[in-house]
C-alpha cells in the first residue's frame, strides 16, 4: 500500500502532461480536425442549439411585474410597500444630515428645520469614537469628518452616510435573522448556502436591472441593491459564530431552564457577539464599496461624484471623492471594530446611576447639538462649512497625470504594446481557438482529479452552461482577461508576500500599501489608468491587477509566517542556503495558503471585470453592463450567472487542490495561526 500513493501521483502527473500536450494540439488544429471529421458541433457551439434563457427570464420578470398577484395584492403592491418602508427612515436621516426638513414639494418646499451643523456631526463623531475606543479613536473620527468638510465633500458624504445608516442596520438584521434560521434548521442551511454563493458571485450589474424594474430609479433601489450585496457575509458569519459558541455555555442555558427564545437572545447571541461584530464590520465595508455602483441607479452622494468624474475623465475630482469614501470607510471601520469590546466592558463597569454619569461623553455632544441647532435658526447657512475655507487637490492630480502623459507617453505606449502583443493577445488567441467541448473535458478531468466524480459532474455542468446559453466566446474573453491579470498579480504579489514575511520593516511598508489599495473604491483605479493608457483590454488588466493584488500578498505572507520555526531551524542545521530554505521549505509548506490567496485573487479579478466594462472590454462584464444600460433583465442575469459559473468553477477547483495539498503536507507539524 505504501507504494500506491506515489504511483497514483505519478499516473496523475503523466495524465496531465498528456492533456497539456493535447491542449496545445487542439488549440492549433482542433477546430480544423473536428470540422474535417464532420464534428463541427464540438468545435464551435451552434447558435441553433442555444437555449433562449435570457428571453425566458425577461418574460418571467415582465409577468412578475405586470401580472403576478398574491390574493388581494399584486407583486407591485408588495414592492411599493417595501419601498415605502425603506424610504421613510431614509428620508428622515437624509433630512437630518444633508437636506434639512421641508414641507411641500419642488421649488415650493419650505425649510422649517435645517440639517445638523457640520460642527455637531463632527462632535458626535468624536464622542462616538471616544465612547467606543478612547482618545485615539476620537481623534481619528474627528479628523476623518473634518477632512470631508475641508476638502468640500461634506454634502455628498452626508448623503452617502444617510444611505449607510439605513442599509447597514437592515443588512445586519436580515443577515442575523437568516443566520439564526440556518442555525436552527439544517434544511434552511442547505437551501441558503447555494443562494448565498450565487449572491456573492453574481456581479452587481446583473441584479441591478431586476431591482430597477421592481423598485424604480432612485435611492430606494440603490439601498435594496446595497443590502443584497452586503447581506451574505452577515448570514455566513452569524451561522459560524453561533456554531462556535462553547457547548458548555449552551448546556448551562439548558440547565437553568431557558426557553428557546431566551436561549437565543440571552445566551447564544451574547456569547457570539465578537464574531457577530466582524459581520457588522463587513456589512459596513461592503455597503461603502457599493456606493459607486449604486449611484448608477440613483444613490447620489460620493459614489455619484466618482462616477461622474470617471465619465468626464476628471481625475482630480474622482480621486478626491474616492479618497473621501476611503476616509469615511476607515472611520466607520475602526469604530465598528472598537464597539466589539467597548460595550461589553461598559456593561460590566457601569451599572445604575444617572444617565449623564454613566455616559459622560454625551454631555458635550448634547450641548453642541442644542447650540448649533439654535444658531442655525438665528443665522441661516451656519450649519454648512464655509466654502471659502475648503481645499481642492483636483488640479494637482490632473497636472501630475498631464505631466506623465507629456513626458512618458511613448514609454507607456511601448510598454502597453509589448505586453499586449507578447503576453495578453497570445493568451486570448489560445483560449478562443480551443474547441468548447475540449475545454469542458479539461474541466471534467480537473474536477475528477481534485474532488472525485461528483465534483467533476458539477464542474462539467457549469462549464456546459456557458456553451448552451450562447456565451462561450464572451466567457473565454473573461477567462483571458481574468487569467492574464491574475498571473501578473501573482508574479508581483507572491514575491512581495515572501518579502513581507521575512522582513518586518518590509512587512510594515508593504502592509500599508496593500491596506491603501484595498480600501480604495474599485472605480477609482480606472480614472488614472484610463488617463495614462486610454481604453481597452490593457487598461482593464492594469486596473484589475491593482485591485486584486492584496490577497496574493496577504495569503503568501500569512502562509510563510505560519510555518513552524522548528522546521526552518532544522533546514538551517541541515546546511540549507537562504534560497534552498525558500524554494524547498517555505514555499512548499505555504503552498496551501498561497492557493487560497490565488482563489481570492481570482474572485476579486472577476468582480472587477464588471467595472472594467466601462473601459471598452468585450467580455461577460460588458454583457452585464450593456444589459443594465438597456434594462434587459434576462440578458443581465444570464451574463451574471455565467460569471458566477466561472467563479464557482475556479473556487471549487482551487479549494479542492488546496485541501489536497494540506493533506499531502499534513504529516508535518504546523504552527498555530
Amino acid at each position: 500500500m505504501a507504494q500506491s500513493v506515489p504511483s497514483s501521483r505519478n499516473l496523475t502527473r503523466w495524465m496531465w502532461i498528456a492533456l497539456g500536450l493535447l491542449t496545445v494540439v487542439m488549440a492549433l488544429y482542433g477546430r480544423d480536425l473536428l470540422n474535417a471529421a464532420g464534428l463541427g458541433f464540438f468545435a464551435k457551439y451552434p447558435k441553433s442549439s442555444v437555449i433562449p434563457l435570457a428571453k425566458w427570464l425577461s418574460a418571467a420578470m415582465k409577468w412578475l411585474i405586470e401580472d403576478a398577484s398574491f390574493g388581494l395584492f399584486s407583486f407591485t403592491d408588495l414592492t411599493r410597500a417595501i419601498a415605502w418602508l425603506i424610504d421613510l427612515p431614509y428620508q428622515f436621516v437624509l433630512s437630518l444630515l444633508a437636506t434639512g426638513f421641508r414641507s411641500g414639494f419642488g421649488d415650493d418646499a419650505v425649510l422649517w428645520m435645517p440639517q445638523l451643523s457640520w460642527v455637531a456631526v463632527i462632535v458626535v463623531a468624536i464622542m462616538i469614537g471616544h465612547y467606543a475606543g478612547g482618545v485615539g479613536l476620537a481623534l481619528l473620527s474627528g479628523a476623518a469628518f473634518l477632512y470631508l468638510a475641508l476638502f468640500g465633500q461634506w454634502t455628498s458624504a452626508m448623503v452617502t452616510l444617510a444611505s449607510i445608516a439605513i442599509a447597514v442596520p437592515l443588512g445586519i438584521a436580515g443577515g442575523v435573522g437568516l443566520g439564526v434560521l440556518a442555525y436552527r434548521s439544517t434544511f434552511a442551511e442547505r437551501i441558503l448556502r447555494p443562494v448565498l454563493d450565487l449572491m456573492q458571485t453574481i456581479p452587481t450589474f446583473a441584479y441591478l436591472v431586476p431591482i430597477l424594474f421592481m423598485f424604480g430609479f432612485g435611492p430606494v433601489a440603490a439601498l435594496v441593491a446595497t443590502i443584497v450585496y452586503a447581506l451574505p457575509p452577515m448570514v455566513r458569519i452569524t451561522l459560524m459564530a453561533l456554531k462556535d459558541v462553547d457547548p458548555e455555555i449552551h448546556d448551562f442555558g439548558v440547565m437553568v431552564g431557558t426557553t428557546d427564545r431566551q436561549m437565543l437572545w440571552k445566551v447564544l447571541l451574547p456569547a457570539a457577539k465578537p464574531g457577530l461584530m466582524i459581520g457588522v464590520n463587513q456589512v459596513i465595508m461592503l455597503s461603502l464599496n457599493m456606493v459607486i455602483i449604486a449611484s448608477m441607479i440613483g444613490a447620489g452622494g460620493l459614489g455619484y461624484d466618482v462616477l461622474t468624474a470617471l465619465r468626464r475623465l476628471h481625475i482630480g475630482e474622482g480621486l478626491e471623492a474616492g479618497i473621501a469614501i476611503v476616509v469615511l470607510a476607515v472611520a466607520l471601520d475602526r469604530i465598528s471594530q472598537a464597539f466589539a469590546t467597548r460595550r461589553r466592558l461598559s456593561a460590566e463597569a457601569k451599572r445604575g446611576g444617572p444617565l449623564m454619569e454613566r455616559y459622560p461623553q454625551w454631555t458635550p455632544a448634547v450641548i453642541v447639538l442644542a447650540l448649533t441647532m439654535g444658531l442655525s435658526f438665528l443665522l441661516p447657512g451656519s450649519q454648512s462649512f464655509p466654502e471659502s475655507l475648503t481645499f481642492s487637490t483636483g488640479s494637482f492630480w490632473e497636472h501630475q497625470i498631464e505631466w506623465l502623459n507629456v513626458n512618458f507617453f511613448d514609454a507607456f505606449e511601448a510598454f502597453k504594446v509589448a505586453l499586449l502583443q507578447n503576453f495578453m493577445l497570445p493568451i486570448k488567441k489560445f483560449l478562443l481557438s480551443l474547441p468548447w467541448a475540449f475545454v469542458v473535458l479539461l474541466i471534467l478531468a480537473a474536477g475528477y482529479t481534485f474532488g472525485g466524480f461528483r465534483m467533476a459532474v458539477k464542474m462539467g455542468a457549469l462549464a456546459l452552461f456557458l456553451a448552451v446559453t450562447g456565451l462561450w466566446d464572451f466567457a473565454m474573453v473573461t477567462v483571458y482577461l481574468c487569467g492574464a491579470s491574475v498571473i501578473i498579480a501573482c508574479l508581483i504579489g507572491i514575491p512581495l508576500g515572501v518579502w513581507a514575511a521575512v522582513s518586518p520593516m518590509a512587512g510594515r511598508i508593504i502592509g500599508g500599501v496593500i491596506d491603501t489599495l484595498q480600501t480604495l473604491p474599485s472605480f477609482v483605479y480606472l480614472i488614472p489608468v484610463v488617463m495614462l493608457f486610454r481604453v481597452g483590454d490593457f487598461t482593464a488588466m492594469v486596473a484589475i491587477v491593482l485591485y486584486a493584488l492584496a490577497p496574493a500578498v496577504r495569503y503568501t505572507a500569512f502562509g510563510i509566517r505560519n510555518i513552524d520555526p522548528q522546521i526552518i531551524e532544522a533546514g538551517i542545521v541541515s546546511g540549507c542556503t537562504q534560497r534552498q530554505l525558500l524554494t524547498r521549505i517555505r514555499l512548499p509548506l505555504a503552498l496551501p495558503e498561497i492557493m487560497l490567496g490565488l482563489n481570492q485573487t481570482i474572485m476579486l479579478a472577476l468582480s472587477m471585470l464588471v467595472i472594467t466594462a466601462l473601459v471598452g472590454t468585450r467580455d461577460l462584464g460588458q454583457e452585464a453592463y450593456s444589459a443594465l444600460t438597456k434594462a434587459d433583465t434576462g440578458r443581465g442575469l444570464v451574463a451574471g450567472l455565467a460569471i458566477a459559473a466561472i467563479a464557482i468553477i475556479a473556487d471549487r477547483l482551487i479549494s479542492a487542490a488546496s485541501q489536497n495539498l494540506r493533506k499531502r503536507y499534513g504529516q508535518l507539524p504546523r504552527a498555530e495561526g
